[in-house]
């Protein structure tokens, strides 16, 4: 089969679809993206550049739609190119709709099925907008939401069928958009996470490595910024180091942003951070790691007694499958993707996002009595098995949704 995936930063949320494909030694894969690296064997990369961007002072509303305009019209150029020099033409198109390369796909190619990713959808309630009172509503925000969705709304017609990971992301999208989309997660390889009671990790200013018999507590997000509760995370540190003088915190993350506004301090929200809460935190026992290598990132997860999984009302991260996955006991925020994901009590401790004592509370306890709460490693690891296990649920979903749009052609067979 040939088949054409799209996503401006590859692979996204196509990372196991891809390699499973690429192991099969069956298919022409060509990939196209904004970016520039790294290279995937048996995987064509076809780079792209936006064919306009919007000005500094662009008009607001517009912003967005003229952003995903020029990425579209650049996509649609350089697979026009692509087309004319090779001859190539897929099968089926895979792609993520959020950033307007799809929007033009089906006036190149009227007769090409396509599979859409479609990631969130903004409302007014529910979810990011408005849940921190730090971050206000202004007077135009119910504007500039509903001016985003112009891109997903879009794109609702160019595709044969969407594809949202979680219940809570589809339930996003307006309710007639439901019937037009299948719900199943990008996958987790619990074949190759799991715990390992032997792990070790040596930092830099210990003299010993840290292992499972150290009080060792996890926080990992892309970039350490409020949408995923950094600074709830770090106004609870004082009663934890109160409560557990032996913890080590393991903070990994950008200081960057991702989703919402950035910090006014020089220094980021990490700086804010750190200025509001001064001698308060013994920062010779939080340990602020950056980015880490994947194997790593594991290392660290096998390695954690409790692993803190802060969010807003958004997007799930694949970090808490993953850590679910390799049994560590969570204690996360309780919000409703949250709750699709964790049972209180049972896969782990679901705490209020804006009460960083209760966080704080829960996180020592933990730490105080791990064989107390053994059992929701345990269970955790079984849920995602049972739920989000890439070769044993989401893959076959997956194969059956693109097979279902080629029925002409030989099936992709697991």
């Amino acid at each position: 089969m040939k088949i054409l995936f799209v996503h401006q930063n590859m692979p996204g949320q196509y990372r196991e679809l891809i390699q499973f494909l690429v192991g099969q030694n069956l298919h022409e894969l060509v990939f196209l993206t904004q970016r520039q690296g790294p290279d995937i064997s048996g995987v064509t990369r076809l780079t792209y550049k936006p064919f306009h961007k919007p000005d500094a002072q662009a008009f607001g509303l517009s912003k967005d739609w003229e952003t995903a305009a020029g990425a579209g019209f650049g996509a649609v150029r350089a697979l026009q190119t692509y087309a004319r020099d090779t001859g190539f033409r897929p099968d089926i198109i895979l792609g993520h709709t959020g950033w307007g390369e799809m929007s033009f796909l089906k006036d190149l190619w009227p007769d090409v099925p396509i599979i859409g990713f479609f990631e969130y959808y903004y409302n007014m309630t529910g979810g990011m907008v408005g849940f921190d009172q730090e971050e206000p509503l202004s007077a135009h925000s119910a504007y500039f939401n509903r001016a985003r969705n112009v891109v997903p709304c879009l794109n609702m017609p160019v595709v044969d069928i969407g594809h949202a990971p979680t219940y809570w992301q589809r339930d996003r999208f307006p309710k007639l958009f439901h019937n037009h989309m299948y719900v199943c997660h990008d996958g987790i390889r619990t074949d190759k996470l799991g715990p390992n009671g032997d792990v070790s990790v040596e930092l830099g200013r210990l003299d010993a490595p840290l292992t499972r018999d150290d009080e060792v507590v996890t926080y990992i997000a892309r970039n350490m910024e409020r949408a995923r509760g950094f600074h709830i995370m770090m106004r609870a540190l004082p009663e934890i180091q109160a409560a557990r003088p032996n913890a080590r915190i393991l903070m990994i993350g950008g200081n960057e942003v991702s989703y919402g506004r950035d910090s006014d301090h020089p220094g980021g929200l990490r700086g804010e951070m750190e200025t509001e809460l001064g001698d308060r935190v013994d920062w010779s026992r939080v340990h602020f790691l950056g980015r880490v290598p994947y194997a790593d990132l594991c290392r660290i997860i096998q390695l954690s007694r409790c692993h803190i999984y802060l969010t807003m009302p958004f997007v799930l991260s694949w970090s808490l499958l993953e850590a679910m996955a390799m049994q560590a006991t969570i204690v996360a925020a309780d919000v409703a993707p949250v709750r699709e994901a964790v049972t209180h009590g049972e896969t782990g401790m679901l705490v209020d996002f804006f009460d960083p004592s209760a966080l704080a509370a829960q996180v020592s306890d933990i730490l105080a009595r791990p064989q107390d709460f053994a059992h929701l490693g345990l269970n955790a690891r079984q849920h995602v098995v049972e739920t989000y296990d890439f070769l044993t649920r989401c893959l076959p979903e997956h194969i059956a949704q693109i097979n279902a749009l080629v029925p002409h052609l030989d099936p992709i067979r697991l």
